[in-house]
Parts: structure tokens; C-alpha cells; sequence
């Protein structure tokens, strides 16, 4: 079985997805990830992580708040953000490190 620390550790670029299933923007953010998937297929690996049920990927990289996502590649934090955001802009971001 697969570890948080295998996925964002791996060459691969990956968004994590810090949630909880009773916040109402990260249920928000749903449809977004999966749209954005839909646009980047293999390119992009996303990973959803619940803060309640798996505290200590949360704990390590200081997540205050949910939604906060995180962009990883070979274990290195590229990129993160706390809160809901439109898929335009986190294409645009995820685009970047393409």
C-alpha cells in the first residue's frame, strides 16, 4: 500500500488536497479537482488527505485550515494555498510546474 510519503515523494507532480468532510469550501472544491484532473489526466496526480482521519501529513506541513492545497514533486513543496479557488486559477498555477 501506497504512503503520503511515497505519492509526493515520487518524480511525479501531485496536488494534495487537505480536507474534512464537514467543510462546506472543500466539498466546494470537489467538482474543481475533478475537472482539473479530467483536463490534465496523467500529467497531474491528485491525493485527497482528511486532517481528521490522517493528522500527521497535516501536522507535518503546518495545515491551519481546510481546504489547503499543496503541490509536491520529489517531496518538495512547490506550491500551496488555503481556501477555495475557481479552476482557472489552479490550472494556471498547476501549469507552471507542468
Amino acid at each position: 500500500m501506497e504512503t503520503f510519503n511515497d505519492v509526493i515523494n515520487s518524480g511525479q507532480l501531485v496536488l494534495a488536497d487537505f480536507f474534512a468532510t464537514w467543510c462546506g469550501p472543500c466539498k466546494a472544491m470537489h467538482p474543481v479537482l475533478e475537472q482539473l484532473k479530467a483536463n490534465l489526466g496523467d500529467r497531474l496526480r491528485i491525493i485527497k488527505v482528511d486532517v481528521d482521519k490522517h493528522g500527521i501529513p497535516a501536522e507535518t506541513y503546518n495545515v491551519q485550515a481546510v481546504p489547503t492545497l499543496i503541490l509536491f514533486r520529489n517531496g518538495q513543496v512547490l506550491w500551496r494555498q488555503s481556501g477555495a479557488m475557481p479552476l482557472n486559477q489552479l490550472q494556471a498555477v498547476v501549469n507552471q510546474y507542468l
